[in-house]
């Protein structure tokens, strides 16, 4: 299948590769986690779950043409979380989505990656409006997109639970973030 984005993107410190079968034992270690799942599911899951979730990225990019990423260290390949665009059939809108693995937060990696793959998006698919769905609670990840210069836009219900609507605006808009090519800029987000 010829995709709407590049298989694989390439930061200062960090590979974003397509979501394959062959992730899925890392993954896996990431969805069995009490903390990993806290925003995300919402609970660890079983090998059967998880199984099912890296199924679901991997068909992500067969009906969309686009999808997340593994998100990998360049230095030593160790899975470090997912990140890229996610637009399930419950959605309002395509979103720029960002999940670490515990242990790896607070290093920049998941702002140099959805930096990353904000700019990637603005150049492959500029007509998508992209947001970022965030659960009430989760005060990083909300830190995370008004540091990638989104704005709070809506709140709702979603599945149950407090959600925020966070916009983010192409990278070319006055007041957007350009640059996350200095480590140190991108340490002091998620």
């Amino acid at each position: 299948m010829n995709y709407s984005i590049p298989e694989s993107i390439n930061t200062a410190r960090l590979s974003l590769e397509k979501v394959t079968i062959e992730d899925w034992p890392s993954l896996h270690n990431f969805y069995k986690d009490v903390e990993a799942t806290r925003y995300t599911t919402g609970h660890p899951l079983s090998e059967g779950e998880s199984w099912r979730i890296v199924a679901a990225l991997i068909g992500h990019w067969e009906i969309h043409g686009y999808g997340p990423y593994t998100l990998k260290l360049k230095d030593n390949g160790a899975v470090v979380g997912v990140v890229g665009l996610w637009y399930p059939g419950d959605w309002p809108e395509p979103e720029i989505m960002w999940s670490l693995v515990p242990g790896y937060s607070g290093k920049g990696y998941a702002r140099e990656a959805a930096f990353a793959v904000r700019q990637m998006a603005a150049e492959c698919l500029p007509q998508l409006h992209l947001i970022s769905l965030i659960f009430e609670q989760n005060l990083p990840s909300r830190k995370l997109a008004e540091s990638l210069g989104a704005t709070l836009e809506q709140r709702f219900l979603f599945r149950d639970k407090e959600a925020l609507i966070y916009r983010h605006l192409s990278p070319a808009h006055p007041g957007q973030p350009d640059s996350c090519e200095n480590a140190d800029q991108c340490d002091q987000a998620v």
